[in-house]
């Protein structure tokens, strides 16, 4: 799908053709997450509604940025009766604050296609920092022309920092849910300044 000579092309500027604004598309990404269930093994979720932008400066990458804004009540578990209580007042309460949102604060290059990314996670009326650790998975025209870039992402955050402390004690002296989630971020965006498409 990708020309991938096109990134082995960019070297020694490396980045620095990715300059650009660049809008998340929803329908080639993923946002979600995962938590201990029991303790015995892991519940893995979406959210399905969300948009975002990348402004990216190939030049110096540390002077890019990252928006994203989710739509709370568009959890998907695979199971209806856990979605409404994700969605209820006991953990996001999306009746009540309908949108969360990421903003990026400074972004670091590690070497090798990896970066580490910082910014405010807000969920209900709390924004604490985060940190992303970021893959570049690389960029390149698609079939249709548009010029893609693509990072996959990981962070683990505890719920109850935001006030989503709900949960119910087990016989064996734990808890049914675990406090740590896991976010996993699958990003494809598409340019849109200088957007080129196939003869």
């Amino acid at each position: 799908m990708f020309d991938r000579q096109e990134i082995a092309l960019l070297h020694p500027a490396r980045y620095a053709a990715l300059t650009g604004v660049y809008s998340i598309d929803p329908g080639h990404s993923t946002i979600g997450f995962s938590v201990r269930h029991a303790m015995v093994t892991n519940v893995r979720g979406k959210f399905t509604v969300f948009e975002g932008l990348l402004k990216l400066d190939g030049t110096r990458p540390t002077r890019s940025e990252a928006y994203l804004s989710v739509q709370t009540g568009s959890v998907d578990t695979g199971s209806p009766d856990r979605d409404a209580h994700v969605t209820g007042p006991d953990f996001l309460d999306s009746a009540t604050f309908p949108l969360m949102s990421f903003r990026s604060g400074g972004i670091v290059d590690a070497g090798d296609e990896q970066f580490r990314m910082t910014g405010l996670l807000r969920i209900k009326d709390v924004e604490l920092p985060i940190r992303l650790d970021l893959h570049f998975g690389g960029a390149g025209r698609d079939t249709c022309g548009l010029r893609r870039i693509g990072f996959e992402g990981t962070a683990v955050v505890r719920r109850s920092d935001w006030g989503l402390d709900w949960n119910a004690p087990l016989a064996t002296g734990s808890v049914l849910v675990s406090d740590k989630v896991k976010l996993n971020l699958d990003i494809s965006a598409v340019r849109l300044d200088r957007a080129e498409t196939a003869a």
